[in-house]
């Protein structure tokens, strides 16, 4: 699944009777957001780690990305550090990944491409 096809689906809520993704449901949806940036852990929920090239970046970043978690509802733990962000990210209504998880973290990977630092 294509980063920028997963980027433009609905943020659909669940409810208490779905299940948390696993195995292959896991890695199809992993195939849509950066690699470079997120993993799944413990097959519970996702840490994806943003790097900038200073502070002032990173701060626009986390403000931009809690206006997105306000817009849909739907909030990751965020850890602001110079020229850092860390984001972590599941589904507490049933305590591990939804689809919903990974709609958001690529929606971040493309806000994330206008601060992407010079290598």
């Amino acid at each position: 699944m294509a980063e920028t096809e997963l980027a433009e689906r609905e943020c659909v809520a669940c409810t208490s009777d779905d299940d948390p993704l696993t195995g292959e449901e896991l890695e199809a949806f992993s195939e849509g957001i950066d690699g470079d940036v997120w993993e799944v852990v413990d097959e519970h929920h996702l840490e994806g780690t943003y790097e900038f090239e200073d502070f002032r970046d990173a701060l626009e970043f986390t403000y931009e990305v809690g206006e997105l978690a306000e817009e849909e509802w739907h909030h990751p733990d965020l850890h602001l550090s110079y020229g850092e962000v860390v984001v972590e990210m599941w589904t507490h209504k049933i305590d591990g990944l939804f689809e919903t998880d990974f709609v958001m973290a690529a929606r971040m990977d493309r806000i994330h491409d206008d601060y992407e630092p010079e290598k």
